[in-house]
């Protein structure tokens, strides 16, 4: 009986120690989690609700663009909900005023009218919720807007389709009104055609729909239809990306070897295009979208954060010209080994928001 207690005592002394030699590594391990806990919540910027609402959600360009926001505001801890109107303006007027009375940290807007806008992001204001808009038309004091040098992106496209052309040509626009960067995108194609009277506008045409590209394919094929000789058309001008990928197929299917087309704006589903063999998509000027979305989102957290960033922030532009293209098929990553300046922009960022980031 003896022998059994004594076996027994030993036993638990064991234990004893082996629980004890554990504690301090648990402790350790607490402390730790307990450490980095406090000093998230000590971040005046961690842990924000940012609302991203958007006119519409169409095409690669405009997925890229919410991936860059969605991993920016993730790197700083915020979340995100995307609000989309599927181009309906009163739609995303009544998306506004729900994310104001969520009371959300911060909102983003993408592109929109000030008729549609303007009241809402009032009310945003007027509660002390930071706005930062991109490509909007909005007018409101106290809010930061993004834009893409759209003036240049014309220029740049259409220099280069001036310049292939020798100053002659037939061209066909695509374009549609009601946008704020296709308004300038309009304004600096006028001033093109003024400066050189050798190109001629023979048709133009637009709608920005739920299917864009495809519907704009199907207006093209009509155009080509009306304009069957080789010579007809030269050229095709695109304001948007979604009407340049519909302008390309239905040129690819014709066959019509003849015409070369120029467009703004660049996602990884462009490139693709672009670099197919005998493309006749030419040339586009863009910002890269990941970066516009990752942009925005720094300047919206330096206004959480109580910073006074400047009301107007143009983002420049780079220019793809599909001969500087590799064979191999690249992505908007690795489009900056071949087109200067392209993509890793470090715009927006201050020294509190780097610090943030690497918590």
């Amino acid at each position: 009986m003896k022998r059994k207690a004594s076996w027994l005592l030993s036993v638990l002394l064991i234990i004893g120690v082996i629980l004890t030699g554990c504690q301090p590594k648990g402790d350790a391990k607490e402390a730790a989690l307990t450490s980095a806990k406090s000093k998230t919540s000590n971040n005046p910027l961690a842990a924000k609700k940012v609302a991203l609402v958007m006119q519409q959600n169409l095409g690669t360009f405009s997925a890229q663009y919410i991936e860059g926001i969605k991993e920016q505001v993730e790197k700083f801890g915020g979340t995100v909900t995307v609000f989309t109107a599927e181009g309906d303006l009163a739609k995303m007027a009544s998306n506004l005023d729900a994310a104001v009375n969520q009371g959300v940290d911060g909102i983003l807007i993408d592109h929109g009218t000030k008729e549609a806008l303007n009241q809402g992001v009032q009310n945003a204001i007027d509660k002390g919720i930071p706005v930062v808009t991109f490509d909007a038309g909005v007018e409101v004091k106290g809010i930061t807007e993004l834009q893409q040098g759209d003036q240049k992106m014309a220029e740049m496209t259409l220099d280069k389709l001036v310049n292939d052309t020798n100053g002659k040509a037939n061209i066909v626009k695509i374009w549609v009104a009601g946008f704020a960067p296709m308004e300038r995108r309009q304004a600096a194609y006028k001033q093109l055609l003024q400066a050189n009277q050798g190109i001629k506008e023979i048709a133009t045409f637009g709608a920005a729909t739920q299917n864009t590209a495809l519907d704009t394919q199907a207006q093209m094929e009509a155009i080509l239809k009306q304009y069957p000789n080789k010579g007809d058309i030269t050229a095709v001008w695109a304001a948007w990306d979604e009407f340049a990928k519909g302008a390309v197929r239905a040129i690819e299917q014709a066959g019509r070897t003849d015409i070369k087309v120029y467009s703004i704006d660049m996602s990884d589903e462009d490139l693709q295009m672009i670099q197919k063999e005998n493309s006749p998509w030419a040339a586009s000027a863009a910002v890269d979208p990941m970066d516009i979305g990752r942009i925005q989102v720094r300047y919206l957290y330096q206004k959480i954060n109580g910073g006074t960033p400047e009301d107007k922030v143009v983002l420049e532009p780079v220019f793809v010209d599909a001969q500087k293209l590799p064979k191999e098929t690249v992505t908007t990553n690795d489009l900056h080994k071949y087109i200067e300046g392209w993509g890793a922009s470090e715009q927006g960022y201050t020294d509190a928001l780097k610090e943030l980031e690497n918590q």
